[in-house]
């Protein structure tokens, strides 16, 4: 077991140990406040860029070099704030050798920030390699916090915050997707995905023909941009409100929890009784309404048909 300290200055001999020659050190100096070395998992803006944090910025200044998922999109935001700091790409193409690269720098007291193209590093981004990487080699890493659009996403959503999953994205292809939502074992808790603007379409279908028409969605799209929005309603609504539309930027998905008392809720209580009325409520086949009740009781799909053959032989 291991435990930072979470204090991210050196103390006074470290000052006097460590090399502040040039302008930076001397900015150091100035400010009283001389970053200690390790690795820093800093968040950036997902849209607005009054989103940074003070925090934020003093550490993408003061640091060795800047870790970036793309050089071109951090410049962006270090020239806006007039951050000079040298920058080196860390991405998911090259996350595993310059992990490597980037400890051995930490383990010579190098100071190292990493970032992602906006929100939070190690969160559908890269990040988390170097960071158990630095772990394990015993350097020191701080988490510096600021924005996330899942999070964003999920406390404007109107759903239930008290329980939550976050899935990421899910797969690009509709049969892996469609898999992914039928496999879902859904309790009281909001499910969160991230979703890129020319699959939202494909991914509403999967989600309307998994969980049914009526299945209440939130996609939140451009946050905390000059056109944010927020879709709220039954999947089949939503998806005919952006059909037609020119779909731009990446969106978060959130699917409410499964309904207290669904049409399978209200049957007698067998699995060949609630698969009999899905089907003749929705108009499903018969495969599909087993798979919807095998997700809502969480039963294995075999578990489910054998309950199904038994249920069915006692209706005869």
């Amino acid at each position: 077991m291991s435990a930072d300290n979470g204090d991210e200055f050196v103390d006074d001999a470290q000052v006097e140990a460590a090399d502040l020659s040039g302008v930076s050190g001397q900015m150091l100096v100035a400010s009283g406040k001389i970053l200690a070395p390790g690795l820093y998992l800093v968040a950036t803006p997902i849209g607005n860029l009054e989103d940074i944090t003070l925090r934020a910025l003093r550490v993408l200044r003061q640091v060795d070099r800047i870790a970036c998922e793309d050089t071109r999109q951090t410049q962006k935001l270090l020239n806006h704030f007039g951050i000079q700091t040298p920058t080196v790409s860390y991405h998911m193409h090259n996350e595993g050798s310059r992990s490597e690269e980037l400890v051995v720098a930490l383990k010579a007291g190098g100071r190292i920030a990493v970032v992602s193209d906006a929100g939070t590093p190690g969160i559908a981004d890269p990040g988390g390699q170097i960071a158990a990487a630095a772990i394990a080699a015993g350097i020191a890493v701080y988490p510096v916090p600021g924005a996330n659009a899942a999070l964003s996403g999920l406390i404007a959503s109107g759903l239930p915050t008290e329980e939550f999953t976050f899935r990421g994205f899910l797969p690009a292809k509709g049969g892996a997707r469609k898999t992914v939502l039928e496999g879902l074992a859904r309790g009281g808790e909001v499910q969160v995905f991230y979703e890129a603007p020319h699959r939202i379409l494909d991914t509403l279908a999967d989600v309307e023909a998994v969980f049914g028409a009526a299945q209440w969605v939130v996609v939140a799209r451009e946050l905390t941009k000059l056109h944010e929005e927020f879709l709220r309603g039954p999947v089949a609504e939503v998806r005919k409100t952006l059909e037609g539309r020119t779909v731009r930027g990446e969106m978060v998905l959130l699917l409410a929890p499964a309904a207290g008392e669904s049409v399978a809720a209200r049957a007698k209580g067998s699995v060949a009784a609630e698969v009999a009325a899905l089907m003749a409520a929705e108009g499903l086949a018969e495969k599909d309404a087993l798979k919807r009740v095998a997700r809502e009781r969480r039963m294995g799909k075999s578990e489910a048909y054998r309950e199904l053959q038994r249920g069915q032989g006692r209706l005869k």
